[in-house]
Formats: structure tokens, C-alpha cells, sequence
């Protein structure tokens, strides 16, 4: 069957395309839909096995191809379901501590949805301690103002490029930073959140391009926005937690390199996939919206909610500190390849960032003349 051949080339192709190391958006989206091609792998395996023909050299060649495409891709997405060790560990019941516990509700709200109640609803009925929103405007802002008497402290980045943020928490925060890591136009939030217990926790709040036809032509911004972050809070001796839409899968390189070199924890692994987009296309999802955190953390809860008409789902963490947790799991540990990889990515996106403000002055020089 031609069908079948064609479509186990094509799980074989994009699995060994996910590993050519460049950052073009048309060789790094093949990061994204793992989950898709295991599936589709598997159904073929299946069916090629029962197929009645001859085991022909070249047919012979394609089963085996396609048992390492399937197995490469098992080992990228097994770390997230409940068949690998936890990586955070569970607080139990009686063990749960509010006074160190701190819940957060991140969604990417997509601008032009306009179902703004069942964001609101959403944060009325969990009460969140903080709330991320992602691609928030002034419209939004406005819509949301009436959760504002629950959060009294507040971070308003509006903006009508898809990129504002909005930071709004029942805690106190300090040391408050909008900054604009690479480019002019991508806000991430930095702050420190004071628990009721008094514990300060380091929270930086990101939203980079994703590497696609239609934002950034490759991933050398993303990428370096995120490691720069992780190369930040690798050497800090405080709680920390990296949250938002990073525009990558947990599975990606840049992630996990992100996590091995920022020392951070990810409550997701050993558990479930927490598929946030897209949320109108149930076959077509991958988790884009990420908790990250320090290891003194552990796991109260951590759940998707239900659509609030964006095109990305909400995610719901709460967390407990304790320092007892530091001494139960470990850091993953970087290497000085780690570290190499890391300052190269981050040296790339350095220049890459200078490249493209020159070229937007000389833009707007050519415009201003006359």
C-alpha cells in the first residue's frame, strides 16, 4: 500500500528532521507535535505489520527506521505521563501548609477573544493568589479591573501587539521590573512575591515569540530569552518561579537546557501532559504554557481549565515551600556542555536582537526623509 509507505516516511522524516540542530521555524516546529506523530507512528507499525506482502529489502528497511522514529519519540514525551518518576513530589493532605502555599493562574487570553466573563469567572471561583494574563490589552485591562479590589498589587504591561501582560496578586510584590529582554516590543515581568509567611519568592513572568511564518522567522530570540532567564536564577538562593507562554514545548532542547541550567523543577514530569493549545483543536494540542520552579517547592495541585474562548487553555498550579523539600529532590545537573550550549544560544540571540534594531532605525531613518 502506497498510503501506508507514505505515511511511515513521513513519521521517519520529521522525527529525524526534529534533530537537525538549527533554529529555522520550519525545522523547529517539528518539536511540536510529538504526541501527533507517535500516534501516527504507531497506528502504521501496526498496520505495516499486518500487511500481507512480501518482506522486500526496502520494505524491511522502513519497519526498522520506523521502530527507532516511534522510539525516539517515546522517549521524548514518556517523561511526562505517570510512567516516569515524579520529578516534584505530591504534598499530602495533611501536610498542606497555606501560609506557604502560593496558587497561580496563567492564560494567554488571545486579544480579539471578547468572552472576557469566563476568564472571570474562572479567577472569582479558584481565587488565585496571582494571576498571569498574556496578550492583554487596554480592552482587557479594562474588563478586568473589576478583579482588581482581590489584587491590590498590580503590573499593567497593555499593549496591541499580542505581547501585553498583566500581573495582578493578593500578595505583596517588590523590586518591580518591566523589562525588554531582546526586543522592544516583548515585555516579561520581574518581581519578588511576599507569602503571608514572609518567604520571598523571585517570579519572572515571560511571553517570547514562537518561531513560526508569521512571528520570528527562527527561534534565536526565544531561545535566548529563555536561557538568559535560566543563566539569571541558577545561582540564586531564594524560591523561584519561571511561568507564562514560552512558545515551547516542555520536551524541546531549549527547554530542557533551559531547566538543566536554571536548576528549576517541573511539576508536569512523572505526571500528565498539560495540553494548553490549541484549545479549538482537540487532535492538534501541545503544552505551550509552563510552571517552572525552584526546588524547595512541591505540588498541591496543578490542573487545565476549562476554555475560556482564547485559543490557548488556562493552567492552575498551587505550590508549597519548604526547605525540607530541598533535601528530597534533586537539581538536574548542568554540564559545561550545558553551559557552552547555553552562552552560545544566548550570544546568538544578543546579536540577532542588535541585527534587528539596526535595521528597524535604518527603517525608520528611510522614512523620515523627505
Amino acid at each position: 500500500m502506497l498510503f501506508l509507505e507514505v505515511c511511515a516516511v513521513l513519521v521517519i522524516w520529521l522525527t529525524f528532521w526534529s534533530l537537525i540542530p538549527r533554529d529555522e521555524w520550519w525545522i523547529r516546529g517539528a518539536d511540536f507535535p510529538r504526541l501527533q506523530i507517535l500516534a501516527l507512528g504507531a497506528v502504521v507499525l501496526l498496520a505495516y505489520a499486518l500487511w500481507d506482502a512480501p518482506w522486500t529489502l526496502p520494505r524491511e528497511l522502513i519497519l526498522i527506521l520506523l521502530i527507532a522514529a516511534i522510539a525516539y519519540q517515546l522517549k521524548m514525551v514518556l517523561p511526562y505521563t505517570f510512567l516516569w518518576k515524579k520529578q516534584v513530589l505530591q504534598v499530602p493532605p495533611e501536610l498542606h501548609n497555606p501560609s506557604h502555599q502560593i496558587a497561580l493562574l496563567i492564560s494567554n487570553v488571545l486579544t480579539p477573544n471578547r468572552q472576557y466573563h469566563l476568564l472571570i469567572d474562572q479567577i472569582r471561583k479558584l481565587k488565585p493568589d496571582v494571576v498571569l494574563t498574556l496578550e492583554t490589552d487596554q480592552t482587557w485591562q479594562n474588563e478586568l479591573s473589576v478583579i482588581e479590589p482581590d489584587y491590590p498589587y498590580r503590573v499593567a504591561v497593555p499593549l496591541d501587539n499580542l505581547y501585553g501582560m498583566h500581573l495582578y496578586s493578593r500578595f505583596k510584590l517588590e523590586h518591580t521590573e518591566v523589562k525588554f529582554i531582546l526586543s522592544k516590543e516583548i515585555p516579561s515581568i520581574h518581581t519578588t512575591v511576599r507569602l503571608p509567611s514572609g518567604l520571598p519568592i523571585d517570579l519572572y513572568c515571560l511571553h517570547p515569540k514562537p518561531p513560526s511564518p508569521t512571528e520570528a522567522k527562527d527561534s534565536t530570540l526565544r531561545d535566548a530569552e529563555l536561557l538568559i532567564v535560566g543563566d539569571q536564577v541558577k545561582d540564586l538562593d531564594q524560591s523561584c518561579i519561571v511561568m507564562g507562554d514560552l512558545n515551547d514545548v516542555a520536551w524541546s532542547r531549549t527547554t530542557r537546557l533551559f531547566q538543566r541550567i536554571s536548576g528549576l523543577l517541573d511539576p508536569r514530569v512523572g505526571r500528565h501532559f498539560v495540553n494548553t493549545f490549541h484549545a479549538d483543536y482537540p487532535l492538534l494540542r501541545w503544552s505551550l504554557d509552563h510552571v517552572f520552579h525552584s526546588n524547595d517547592f512541591a505540588l498541591v495541585n496543578m490542573q487545565r481549565l476549562a476554555h475560556v474562548g482564547s485559543d490557548h487553555f488556562p493552567v492552575y498550579v498551587v505550590l508549597q515551600t519548604d526547605r525540607h523539600f530541598e533535601q528530597l529532590q534533586d537539581e538536574l545537573e548542568e554540564t559545561s556542555e550545558d553551559h557552552q550550549d547555553a552562552q552560545e544560544a544566548i550570544q546568538e540571540g544578543i546579536q540577532k536582537a542588535r541585527e534587528e534594531e539596526q535595521l528597524s532605525a535604518q527603517e525608520a531613518s528611510q522614512l523620515s526623509k523627505p
